[in-house]
């Protein structure tokens, strides 16, 4: 059986979608489902059973779940935004290291979901060597709570006994209970439907022109493929990048929403807030040199066709979930 913490929310859900197409279905699920309309994420999954994040830890700690096969671990609060620090301590490293200690000592496999926030402003790359690591300066709290347990797992030299992902900018469906945290191909997509216009936030870089500042964009069921590999193949351990290894421009990714409604292209550029401007990433880029000469079934999909198939096929539905 495999635990899928976080499993009811964006990434974690179309991941079960994945283990379900692979046949699997022994899944337990963890995660907090509150008010949101998260829950709806697990309409369509099949998993054995599901318990409230709370209430886990106490029942790994004492053994209740037999025949465990290894836990991902993407349960967290993935606000950029949040500033309760205590919170993201308690919640996204002292619970991370709580579910790894039991996942080592019992010889169980643990992926768990680090942060592409962790790279900070980009100034020393978008590397995981682990000498440039310690380095990082994360821009948010988030970032460096996602931070502190990847410096934990290598002070304890355990990351070869596990797998870290740095997640870039995934997108697309099941992530609408995420609020201002959703993608702005959701946000965007909403603009244009309701305005006939999207709105992108202005440079304050001479060398970005407004809508050019850069991400490494990747669409989540490519991203749970990879995710998939790392669970069940044992050569991978250790810390490693998950985009799309190539970046293009806000203005290519709100084109490419336009294109699949079939609708004249039309940006505003707006201020971006204070508190922002200060932690704003002009360029991401994911090093993927690790994915050189893996043997993969097909490529990532471009920007263009991903953003086709969650506008067609997910956005305007009337029940856009997968």
């Amino acid at each position: 059986m495999w635990i899928v913490t976080g499993g009811a929310g964006f990434i974690g859900s179309v991941l079960l979608a994945k283990l379900n197409q692979e046949g699997h279905d022994d899944l337990l699920v963890v995660d907090e489902l509150g008010t949101s309309e998260k829950w709806k994420n697990l309409r369509l999954k099949r998993f054995q059973d599901y318990v409230e994040a709370e209430d886990f830890l106490p029942l790994l700690l004492e053994n209740k779940f037999p025949k465990i096969d290894g836990i991902v671990h993407f349960g967290a609060c993935s606000s950029t935004t949040e500033t309760d620090a205590s919170y993201l301590i308690r919640n996204n490293y002292e619970y991370t290291k709580t579910i790894a200690q039991w996942a080592l000592a019992k010889k169980k496999r643990f992926v768990y979901a680090s942060s592409a926030a962790t790279y900070g402003d980009g100034k020393l790359g978008y590397s995981t060597d682990l000498k440039v690591t310690p380095q990082l300066k994360p821009l948010n709290m988030y970032g460096y709570s996602k931070q502190l347990f990847d410096l934990w797992a290598l002070r304890q030299n355990v990351l070869n006994k596990m797998v870290g992902i740095k997640f870039f900018n995934i997108y697309g469906p099941n992530e609408y209970h995420k609020a201002e945290m959703r993608s702005v191909v959701a946000k965007a997509y909403e603009q244009i439907k309701s305005e006939g216009r999207a709105k992108l936030f202005k440079s304050y870089r001479p060398d970005y022109a407004d809508g050019e500042q850069v991400r490494d964009f990747l669409y989540v069921k490519d991203a749970v493929d990879v995710v998939y590999d790392f669970m069940t193949d044992s050569k991978y351990k250790g810390l490693y990048n998950l985009g799309a290894g190539q970046t293009q421009t806000w203005n290519d990714l709100v084109k490419a929403i336009f294109a699949a409604l079939d609708k004249p292209v039309r940006i505003d550029y707006i201020p971006m807030p204070e508190t922002l401007k200060e932690k704003y990433q002009y360029h991401t880029l994911a090093d993927m040199n690790w994915r050189k000469g893996v043997k993969r079934t097909a490529p990532f999909r471009s920007l263009e066709e991903s953003v086709k198939d969650y506008v067609q096929n997910y956005l305007t539905k009337e029940d856009p979930y997968l």
